[in-house]
């Protein structure tokens, strides 16, 4: 009876581990679930918006790859990105390569690095500007296409633009020439009180040299290269991942007739 007892206790405590166990697991999925969502409303909340980026939108490329060199490289460099790849990749041959994106008297060869030297940067913009080769796999398409849109005229910074998606952030608004000089527009909150004032919308208060469309497509170009650079070889995975799942679709069928086969006499 005793040795009884004892067994029905041990698997009493192994029930209640097991279930501890199931517990514990779904906490751990339901923190995983939860930690980008939180992550991202502790980054301010700002909605964004969609970026239909297409890296296989060569001409997309090609414009996005001229407006990263012109208005981008001055401070933020592409360090894990060769010029000749890049040719390569986009379409263009290595005279159009020099005479149109290398501006340094690099090699083709060359990495897309920049003359700043960090202390500099750091004394001139009080922090370091990112290197940008994977700025679209850790931020995200949509931050991006949404924080280029997002700056607003804010006297109190030292730039005299804010951004919506990431407040006192210390990068000017180097596109403003082209976007124009917007304000943004804030209305009282429904919930009165000390509610702080709810964001409305922009206001476009000095025109740039684009329009508002074209301003859109000029950053949707800059940001599908940016996710072009951040894996150069996507193309080439997806299509080979469609000859793997082709594969094991194959292999899975002829492995179920072959274990039919095997297993008819038995049966």
């Amino acid at each position: 009876m005793l040795i009884d007892s004892l067994n029905i206790k041990a698997l009493d405590q192994l029930r209640d581990g097991r279930v501890s166990m199931k517990r514990t697991l779904r906490v751990l999925a339901f923190l995983m679930l939860a930690l980008p969502v939180t992550g991202w409303t502790a980054g301010g909340g700002f909605p964004l918006q969609q970026a239909a980026t297409d890296v296989s939108n060569t001409g997309s490329l090609q414009r996005g790859a001229a407006n990263f060199v012109n208005y981008c490289m001055g401070c933020h460099s592409a360090k894990y990105v060769r010029y000749n790849r890049l040719a390569a990749d986009l379409q263009i041959s290595e005279d159009q390569l020099v005479n149109s994106l290398m501006f340094t008297g690099g090699k083709p060869f060359d990495t897309m690095s920049i003359a700043m030297p960090p202390a500099d940067a750091e004394r001139w913009f009080g922090a370091v500007p990112p290197d940008l080769s994977l700025i679209a796999r850790s931020r995200g398409t949509d931050f991006l296409y949404t924080f280029l849109k997002s700056f607003y005229v804010d006297e109190s910074r030292p730039t005299g633009f804010n951004n919506m998606v990431m407040e006192s952030v210390a990068m000017p608004h180097v596109l403003w020439e082209l976007q124009g000089v917007q304000q943004a527009v804030f209305v009282e909150s429904d919930h009165g009180g000390n509610a702080p004032p709810v964001f409305e919308g922009f206001e476009l208060v000095e025109p740039g040299l684009l329009t508002p469309e074209q301003y859109d497509r000029f950053v949707l170009d800059l940001v599908n290269f940016l996710e072009y650079i951040g894996e150069p070889v996507q193309l080439q995975r997806r299509q080979l991942g469609v000859w793997v799942l082709a594969f094991l679709l194959v292999f899975g069928l002829l492995a179920y007739a072959l274990k039919n086969e095997v297993w008819a006499d038995v049966k």
